[in-house]
């Protein structure tokens, strides 16, 4: 019986060393990809002028008046600390957890979203991410039971570019500065901005509310997903609510963000809860 027992607790353990083996191998893989998006950061020594923006429909116009000072260096990568709450149940039991992240925003290449979220025995770590033509979303329960996996088809893909675009909007607007692959067409009302950005065989559409003055108060996208009772790949509305903003390197951005699917429905759930803690440039 003993014999049996002690048996039985290598396996376990062995076990438990190859799922941390496993863990180990996906940080470095991720750690590699954030150096990777962190490479357009130094392809950029333009200074933002408002010349850049004048032939721009109205609301586009006053979103970059805003959002980006005068003589500010053009940065199209972002990295954010922010911390929060992440909802991983539904509208009517939210089951929200307290989390901290750290992300890398470069749009249209990609990001990573590095989490920690719940305590105890329900702590989840992971990564949602995008680097050129791969996606993925990876958490694991305790740091070593893999409890989601997803990503390395063309939906997958699609949904994460949608995020990239809708993120740009809040944390990195000089990655949507008119050019290559973005282009700014009229909204739906005098105060809305709407973009079309480009990647490849990827397009999204980019809807920005302001105020008169310019400040984005909400971003929305039809964004393709799977997140309904029917788990369908289809277009849907997904966005956020921004608030609370502060300068940052030129740059005026929001530190408050609520977000989710079917943003503007009666299905609308904001199960992203950010306060932003700092942005950087690298």
């Amino acid at each position: 019986m003993l014999l049996i027992s002690l048996a039985a607790l290598s396996v376990l353990v062995l076990i438990a060393l190859l799922m941390l083996a496993w863990r180990m191998s996906e940080a470095r893989t991720m750690a590699s990809a954030w150096k990777q998006l962190q490479g357009p950061a130094s392809a950029s020594t333009e200074l933002f002028s408002r010349q850049m923006v004048k032939d721009l429909p109205d609301a586009a116009r006053r979103y970059f008046l805003f959002t980006i000072a005068e003589g500010t260096a053009l940065r199209q990568v972002s990295e954010i600390r922010m911390s929060g709450e992440i909802c991983l149940g539904s509208k009517a039991d939210p089951a929200c957890r307290p989390m901290q992240a750290s992300q890398i925003l470069a749009s249209p290449h990609g990001f990573i979203w590095s989490v920690e979220a719940g305590t105890g025995i329900m702590h989840i770590v992971g990564s949602d991410g995008m680097l050129a033509d791969r996606s993925w979303t990876r958490f694991w329960l305790g740091g070593i039971l893999p409890v989601v996996r997803a990503g390395g088809d063309s939906n997958h893909l699609r949904a994460s570019f949608g995020r990239v675009v809708a993120e740009a909007a809040f944390w990195a607007p000089a990655s949507l500065l008119p050019g290559k692959g973005v282009d700014w067409v009229e909204g739906n009302t005098p105060n809305q901005a709407r973009a079309i950005v480009r990647r490849g065989s990827l397009t999204q559409t980019l809807d920005i509310d302001i105020a008169d003055d310019g400040r984005p108060l909400r971003v929305l996208i039809p964004r393709w997903s799977n997140v309904n009772p029917e788990k369908e790949w289809r277009l849907q509305p997904f966005g956020g609510t921004l608030a609370e903003f502060r300068s940052f390197g030129g740059f005026t951005l929001p530190t408050r963000v609520d977000g989710g699917n079917h943003m503007g429905t009666a299905d609308y759930f904001p199960f992203f809860r950010a306060r932003v803690e700092s942005i950087t440039f690298p």
